[in-house]
């Protein structure tokens, strides 16, 4: 198992537990994102730095899954895609996107980018709170314990 960040947005207290969560579980996290990303120094813990374009990070975490692995993010397309290569995501505020309410999401993102377009104020999501954070942090541990194997 790994775990792909989608990195350009993730909020810095995210990607602070997933440093610890590396260190801790020997599990390897990679950061993707268009512009250089400071990490600590590890051998679980590396950045990618992929061209600035539309999506070309979305794209090379998707390239890169492999099944079984974890994704982190709240780009529901980019969700989609992971899932369809046998990937879990976890957005950054603690829920899992899945085989079973993906399409869901989808339909809503749709459906909320149909409005924008035609000049309707939907506001954007709420600031990243500490409950967020504490809802990330059960999820990723419930993830790890269930999904993770260490080496013997």
């Amino acid at each position: 198992m790994q775990i792909w960040v989608d990195a350009d947005a993730c909020p810095g207290v995210v990607k602070d537990m997933l440093f610890r969560l590396a260190e801790r579980t020997h599990i390897q996290v990679t950061l993707v994102a268009n512009k250089l990303l400071r990490v600590p120094p590890s051998r679980f813990i590396k950045a990618v730095v992929v061209p600035a374009g539309f999506d070309v990070a979305d794209k090379e975490i998707v390239r890169l899954t492999q099944p079984g692995d974890l994704i982190i993010s709240a780009d529901i397309p980019l969700a989609a895609e992971a899932i369809a290569k046998g990937g879990a995501v976890l957005n950054p505020r603690g829920e899992m996107y899945t085989a079973d309410n993906i399409q869901q999401h989808l339909t809503m993102r749709n459906f909320m980018e149909e409005l924008r377009s035609s000049g309707v104020e939907t506001g954007g999501p709420a600031a990243f709170s500490q409950s967020d954070g504490r809802a990330f942090a059960r999820q990723l541990d419930r993830y790890v314990a269930q999904h993770h194997k260490p080496a013997q």
